[in-house]
């Protein structure tokens, strides 16, 4: 078993990490918004879908904190959501004054039909490799993820 990299590594290596996640996520955005050509839906839009699909009926306030982006931006895309008939607001028995937001029959048609072509285009990716590999990349931007909690997503 490999011994932990001294601090100093760490932090040179963490910032060739950093330096490829930008170019990537700026990449695979683009990439996002031509694939969501079909369904008409913003990158904001299909996030607010990706994310209800996944975890079930949430309140604005929980998918900014899950998405780090703020509470107003994760409206929005609600407002703009709930226009087109995908998502819906219905009472939270925890708390009144916050709406749980769930998809609609229409959302959950709409961010599968989404998901599956991203599946697609990503089982293309190649690079042989492992599940040993991918663990490790989500165990490291887990970790990287986490020490960034203390920052304000305002």
């Amino acid at each position: 078993m490999e011994s932990p990299l001294p601090p100093d590594e760490l932090g040179r290596r963490l910032t060739e990490v950093y330096d490829a996640v930008g170019p990537l996520y700026r990449r695979a955005q683009r990439l996002v918004e031509q694939g969501l050509a079909p369904e008409r839906i913003s990158v904001g839009v299909r996030a607010v879908l990706a994310l209800l699909h996944r975890g079930g009926p949430m309140t604005v306030p929980q998918m900014g904190r899950a998405q780090s982006i703020s509470r107003q931006f994760v409206q929005r895309m609600v407002n703009d959501a709930a226009a087109r008939g995908l998502v819906e607001s219905v009472p939270n028995p925890a708390h009144r004054r916050s709406s749980l937001i769930r998809l609609t029959g229409e959302g959950r048609s709409v961010i599968t039909a989404v998901v599956d072509r991203e599946h697609r285009m990503l089982r293309e990716v190649g690079g042989d490799l492992t599940d040993t590999e991918v663990t490790a990349c989500l165990r490291v931007l887990g970790v990287m993820l986490t020490a960034l909690d203390h920052v304000d997503v305002g």
